[in-house]
């Protein structure tokens, strides 16, 4: 049974920092490419940060040196640390887990970003 777990959501001020965990089970962890999405109200789901198997990144540009994306292999877990934390990236993340037709996703977690 294929599991996506996310954790780490909350509510934060402009200017500050959180760390998503997303704990992967049920498939070959390794050989998967993870990613982590958000959809804000009234939007459409975007492609925030994405690593491959091997270990190449990809961030999309509105977030592009100040969040970083990882994995640990070992522990079967992705991480998105999101630093100078805006109001614009208020949104639910989801993590995501893509290797060719197969793709499973998380039940997401609550960015809020507010004074």
């Amino acid at each position: 049974q294929v599991q996506l777990v996310e954790s780490g959501g909350g509510l934060v001020q402009p200017g500050g920092s959180l760390r998503l965990s997303c704990a992967a089970s049920g498939f070959t962890f390794g050989s998967y490419t993870m990613a982590w999405y958000r959809q804000a109200p009234e939007k459409e789901r975007e492609l925030v940060a994405a690593i491959s198997s091997g270990g190449s990144t990809y961030y999309a540009d509105s977030v592009k040196g100040r969040f970083t994306i990882s994995r640990d292999n070992a522990k079967n877990t992705v991480y998105l640390q999101m630093n100078s934390l805006k109001s614009e990236d208020t949104a639910v993340y989801y993590c995501n887990a893509q290797r060719g037709w197969d793709r499973y996703w998380g039940q997401g977690t609550q960015v809020t970003v507010s004074s």
